[in-house]
């Protein structure tokens, strides 16, 4: 059974040998650079529209990759 997740968690990861933070919280996640105040955030609710049940992008954000 898993744990619900009910505060903000910090883990330090290692991306191309750049030292990141990742905090993942019960409202959604943000990586930033270590020692940098501002990243990417991303809301649960936000990947889950973008990416749904089957994992796979909305059509029209794959049209968008497409067109680049």
């Amino acid at each position: 059974m898993a744990t619900k997740l009910e505060k903000t968690i910090r883990r330090e990861i290692v991306i191309d040998g750049e030292p990141f933070t990742i905090s993942i919280s019960p409202h959604g996640f943000r990586l930033t650079k270590k020692r940098f105040r501002s990243g990417v955030a991303l809301s649960w609710k936000t990947l889950w529209g973008r990416y749904g049940a089957d994992g796979k992008p909305a059509p029209e954000l794959a049209d968008r990759r497409d067109s680049r």
